[in-house]
């Protein structure tokens, strides 16, 4: 299947109405999802019969955790191949510098993008202007009613518009990044305009956003396009510094408030040095990351989309960065699947 078939499905699956249909699509097209077999098991319980405790054996059904497939492994994305053994479905490495690709897997296909989608959402409002020092209040407006999502933030907390950024990029704080599209001149929609605009300056032709926060799967883009904006946001020292933070303490109506990173690689004991980072997840976009990082001396761009699992992401990275200190006398080659010719990746 070449890049433009492959992008066509995608973009047919993010717009149906359900995962559901996309499924029985895909299944009708050959490709089955089997649910595992469900087991069963003696258990020992012991329960308290007129007055006297007493042992009993009852046999439950365990029923495992069915993971729904995402876009990418409905397009058949999972079906291919890399020599990392990645469980990411889209993987891409660029030499910041000259922007050479040293690691290429789907990059091409638009995929939901989950909370990455936070970072276009910082660099607008940086690149906006607007005062940061402002207060904004979280209204209703700003409660995910797509996703359900929990936020740590209340309706009618108060906090400025430097605090409703740094949550949103360090802890992904979905009600802080809806806050900051709908305080823009014009309100969301406007602010959504906004960011396509600055995606299509950028030559980002593959994305396209709808909100602020990333909860729709219709927030999609290519690892090729996520790697254009790391590099235009790591341009401003602000995006850097709030993403990559492990904690802050910020001010939430007066009152201090501690947040976490959502990302533990960038810990001071990571052993990783991480310039700019962003995570995200939903159903349909799987584990995603996009991050800046020193590796060898070397400053790399890497894009993983649609990885499998809580760990997957972070697994990705490392076994990465190993592969890239083991080519250090060789770092400029490529790996696209059996290809390892180098490229050059324009346009950034």
């Amino acid at each position: 299947m070449n890049k433009l078939a492959i992008s066509v499905l995608v973009s047919l699956l993010c717009a149906s109405a359900s995962i559901g249909s996309a499924q029985a699509a895909v299944k009708k097209a050959g490709t089955r999802y089997a649910a595992p077999a469900t087991t069963s098991q003696l258990v020992k319980r012991s329960v308290v019969v007129r007055g006297r405790n007493k042992i009993v054996y009852q046999r439950v059904t365990k029923v495992p955790d069915v993971s729904r497939p995402t876009m990418g492994d409905l397009a058949g994305l999972n079906l291919t191949r890399d020599p990392l053994d990645l469980k990411s479905n889209v993987a891409l490495v660029l030499d910041q510098a000259n922007s050479e690709v040293l690691f290429e897997k789907n990059a091409g296909v638009a995929l939901p993008i989950a909370s990455i989608t936070k970072m276009m959402t910082g660099l607008v409002v940086v690149e906006a202007n607007q005062d940061l020092d402002e207060e904004l209040t979280v209204t209703e407006e700003d409660v995910d009613r797509e996703k359900f999502s929990s936020s740590r933030l209340k309706v009618g907390d108060r906090l400025t518009r430097r605090n409703m950024l740094h949550i949103a990029l360090m802890s992904s704080e979905n009600r802080a990044a809806a806050a900051l599209g709908r305080n823009y001149p014009g309100g969301l929609p406007a602010f959504v305009q906004a960011m396509n605009e600055k995606a299509q300056s950028l030559g980002m032709n593959d994305t396209h956003y709808v909100d602020s926060s990333g909860l729709s799967k219709m927030n999609v883009a290519s690892a090729r396009d996520l790697a254009k904006l790391v590099q235009a946001a790591y341009e401003h020292p602000i995006l850097r510094e709030f993403s990559t933070d492990p904690k802050a303490v910020v001010e939430n109506s007066g009152r201090p408030v501690t947040f976490g990173t959502t990302n533990r690689l960038v810990a001071p004991n990571s052993g990783w040095e991480i310039g700019l980072q962003k995570t995200g997840f939903i159903n349909e976009a799987g584990r995603c990351m996009i991050m800046q990082a020193m590796i060898e001396g070397r400053a790399v761009i890497m894009v993983l989309l649609d990885a499998k699992g809580t760990a997957a992401r972070v697994a990705d990275a490392t076994r990465m960065k190993k592969w890239l200190a083991a080519l250090k006398p060789t770092f400029g080659e490529n790996v696209s699947g059996a290809s390892t010719s180098a490229q050059s990746y324009s346009g950034m």
